[in-house]
């Protein structure tokens, strides 16, 4: 599997406790089942402990030695709804609001690595991504000099010529419409992250233009923002604005822009919003046969990932992996 040798080498000198708020749901217990049998991380599955043991036997997953911890009777909640209290004050929440909202299990997980239980998160098999973000917001809040969270997908397919082609994309599933400096700082998060995965970062700002081509708002934004992200991270190669074919093929670099050590060769692709990054990631994904990991969230103090609802059992054990080598 893509580069998860060294996360899990990594993991096995320092394991982490990771949450799973979805504690009954199969794909949930399979890939925690897997990663018990490995022996480098702790799933903590959330949930009425007799209905996840249930749930697993009747799957024929082996969950022994797995966490298990039911919110409605966690002996330290009004500890936990006097944390929550402290860090929402502002908002006036009272201690019988804290009580309910903590007993949600995407708040409940999320005030566990608050409180030091857990090191990182990872849900959303049945929760919307913004069920899952918005709890990180509220309680763990952004890293400092970080005024957004973002995220990126990695995607990877086997090269023609030996090992693996290896991209990043960024933001697929959070921000809507980011501003310039959004765009930046999500730059700056990708690039991180795209290391992580084995990536030498060449940045390309997506858009219909390249390097004044076309006329526009949004072809302004992205040029803008290119030169901000150029100015910031000196040593990154970024550029842009680009369309897609000038970024990654060569041959139609060398014709729109042959001054560029980025077009024809970037592997890390900054969109213009929401729409086009989702689509983007997707048609790769499905027509080009990469496999899709993430979203990966970005800027945050601890690590929280998002699955998708229709995601599978493999893709929860990957992302458990890169959620935890990340926390």
């Amino acid at each position: 599997m893509f580069g998860f040798g060294a996360m899990i080498d990594k993991l096995k000198k320092d394991p982490k406790t990771i949450v799973f708020t979805e504690g009954e749901d199969s794909r949930i217990l399979e890939a925690a089942s897997r990663l018990l049998a490995s022996n480098f991380l702790r799933p903590l599955l959330l949930g009425n402990e007799d209905e996840i043991l249930q749930a697993a036997e009747d799957a024929g997953y082996n969950i022994r030695g797995a966490k298990i911890i039911d919110p409605e009777k966690y002996d330290r909640l009004d500890e936990m709804a006097e944390l929550f209290c402290e860090i929402r004050k502002n908002k006036g929440v009272t201690m019988e609001q804290a009580r309910e909202t903590v007993k949600a299990r995407n708040y409940f997980g999320t005030m566990l690595i608050k409180m030091g239980e857990a090191d990182c998160l990872l849900g959303g098999a049945t929760y919307s991504t913004a069920d899952t973000v918005r709890p990180a917001l509220q309680i763990i809040k952004t890293k400092p000099g970080n005024s957004i969270v973002s995220s990126c997908f990695i995607l990877v397919r086997p090269s023609a010529t030996g090992g693996n082609e290896v991209l990043a994309m960024a933001d697929c599933a959070i921000n809507i419409k980011p501003t310039e400096d959004e765009l930046v700082e999500i730059c700056g998060e990708t690039v991180q992250c795209a290391k992580i995965f084995g990536v030498d970062p060449k940045v390309a700002f997506l858009s219909y233009s390249t390097l004044d081509s076309g006329k526009g708002e949004d072809v302004d934004k992205m040029r803008n923002a290119a030169r901000k992200a150029m100015k910031k991270y000196p040593d990154i190669p970024i550029d842009g604005e680009l369309q897609f074919d000038a970024a990654v093929s060569p041959r139609v670099a060398r014709q729109k822009t042959p001054d560029s050590e980025v077009a024809g060769y970037a592997n890390t692709f900054i969109f213009p919003d929401i729409n086009a990054g989702n689509i983007g990631y997707k048609i790769a994904q499905r027509m080009g046969n990469f496999e899709a990991y993430g979203p990966i969230l970005l800027g945050l103090n601890a690590q929280v990932n998002d699955l998708s609802r229709g995601c599978n059992a493999f893709e929860v054990y990957s992302m458990a992996i890169i959620t935890a080598a990340l926390a």
